[in-house]
């Protein structure tokens, strides 16, 4: 297992966001484009999961992983 850095907690203001929404909210992407791309392509991991929609509806405690990037949805 790689040596991994805590998640950066990202408060969403609710229960719940899509996964899309959510990579743009937190800075991780700055483009719809960009993000659905990175998406599509299996560069993004939900719980350690690679996870190609863009819709997945996201719950607190989920934490998205990018590149070097990883952050935790809080409410």
């Amino acid at each position: 297992m790689t040596n991994q850095t805590a998640p950066v907690d990202v408060s969403i203001g609710g229960d719940g966001i899509r996964l899309g929404q959510f990579m743009k909210f937190a800075g991780l992407l700055d483009s719809g484009g960009d993000v659905k791309e990175a998406i599509i392509d299996g560069f993004v991991t939900v719980n350690g999961e690679v996870d190609r929609r863009r819709g997945r509806q996201l719950v607190v405690g989920d934490v998205v992983a990018f590149a070097e990037h990883r952050v935790r949805v809080c409410a």
